[in-house]
This record gives structure tokens, sequence and C-alpha cells, in this order.
């Protein structure tokens, strides 16, 4: 995050791939895939909406963190080690998380649907299993209430402080959460989709989303790791966050729509 452009076009920009790209967190999908399933077993229409419904919930944190910043960036700047140790614990999760569902994917029986495996929806237990749409929101801001997203939102909207204050860190919360919606979205209405059919296609659509998943995961923090541990790296990565947040993205939405376009056949038996 101390690597966000100085131009706000690009620093919007990239926020928003940021959202898109936190939308696609293993936490978040297992999430709203365990929430979408529990609710479309019980019929209820609002079920395919479980995506965005968490999405708003985890935003309304994103906002509140935001609007803080805001206020405060007259006091109060993140102190040095704060980019540092977030850094750290993020490629600690995401090189865990990739290798685990890749894991995943790896040993699902033959015609299994791979669910993707997050650690916050073990942690929070009960919690998960909301029965209302409220309720789903509201899982969606006990899972904004974790460092990466509190510390992610806090830089970010420090940042935007430079521009012009309030206004500004509000707008990057405002694409943050526009990023997320997009993601968690469409993942929820694509599950309900999926759910309604249990054949060899809906299993292999699971694979290829799991793997993409966790294949990104896994490369997004390795490439951390070697920023940080190599000045080269880190030299040649400057200036291309806005680029490889594109990339990174649009692999997992490549992922996406192959995994889509192929729970919309059939394969013969």
């Amino acid at each position: 995050m101390s690597d966000l452009p100085t131009d706000w076009g690009a620093l919007c920009a990239i926020v928003l791939l940021l959202g898109m790209r936190h939308g696609f967190d293993a936490d978040h999908l297992a999430t709203i895939d365990g929430l979408t399933r529990l609710n479309q077993r019980r019929q209820l229409g609002w079920a395919r909406y479980c995506g965005a419904l968490f999405s708003l919930g985890h935003g309304v944190v994103v906002m509140l963190i935001a609007a803080f910043v805001g206020v405060a960036s007259t006091h109060w700047r993140p102190p040095v080690w704060l980019d540092l140790f977030g850094a750290w614990v993020s490629i600690a999760f995401l090189i865990g998380l990739g290798l685990v569902n890749l894991r995943a994917v790896l040993h699902a029986a033959p015609g299994e649907v791979v669910a993707p495996v997050g650690w916050k929806t073990r942690w929070l237990g009960r919690w998960t299993q909301a029965r209302h749409p409220a309720s789903v929101a509201g899982v969606g801001v006990l899972f904004a209430i974790s460092f990466d997203t509190v510390s992610q939102s806090a830089l970010f909207a420090a940042t935007a402080t430079q521009f012009g204050g309030l206004g500004r860190a509000l707008t990057l919360g405002a694409l943050f959460i526009l990023g997320m919606l997009i993601t968690d979205g469409l993942n929820g209405w694509w599950i309900s989709r999926l759910i309604a059919r249990a054949d060899k296609v809906a299993a292999l659509a699971s694979r290829i989303m799991g793997a993409a998943v966790g294949c990104v995961s896994l490369l997004i923090g390795l490439l951390g790791l070697a920023k940080l541990l190599s000045p080269a790296i880190d030299a040649w990565t400057d200036g291309q966050e806005l680029a490889l947040g594109a990339a990174v993205v649009l692999t997992l939405l490549l992922g996406y729509g192959l995994a889509r376009w192929l729970g919309a056949r059939r394969l013969p038996a």
C-alpha cells in the first residue's frame, strides 16, 4: 500500500481494483458460498443477493474507517511500522489461503463440487449461519473487523487526504466498496445458479474457480514476499501497481468467466 500512485485518477483506479481483488478473497468467497447455499436450501428468493449484502455490510466498516482517517488526517498519520507489518500479515494469509485452496481442488473426489476454503468462516462459526438479509450484511461487518481490512482502508484513506481530506477519503472508500460489490455480488449470483445443478459441469466449474483463486492468492503472496526481500524486484514493480492489479483481477475474472461458461453447458454423461 505504500506504493500507491500519486496521481488521483490512477489512485482511484487502483483502489477500485483493490476492492475487486478483495472481493475475490478466499474468506469472502467461502462465506458467500456458505450463506448462499444455506438460504437457497430454505428457498428464500433473496439468496442470490447474499454476496451483495455481505459486501455492503463489509463496506460500512470501510467507510467508517475512511471517514475517521479523513477527519483525523491533520493530527494523525499511520505509523511507519504499520505498512511493513501489514505486508507480512497479508503475505502469510495469501500464501496460506492459496495453498489450502489448491489442496482442496487437488484432493476433491471426482464429481464433487469444490467450495472455497477460508479461515474467518471457521473462526466465526455459527455467526455465518445468517437467515435474514440484515444478518448477512452483519456477517460482512464482522469480517471487516480484521487487521487486513482495517489497515488497508486506513492506508488508502490516509493517502487520499493529500488530495483534499475527508471528501477524497470517502471517495476512495466508495470505490473500494464498488469493487467488492462487483465481485462479491457476481459470486453470490453465480453460486445460486450453480446450486440448481449438481452435475459434472458444476463440479468442473467449481474446480476452475477454486484453482484460479488459489493460484492468484499464492502468486500475489509470493510476489509480495519477493518485493520485501529483493530491492531489485521492488524497483522493477515500482510504478506498475495499476498494471499488476488489473492483471490479477483480469485473471480472476477470466477464471470466473470460464467457470460460468461451463456452468451454462452440460457435458455428455
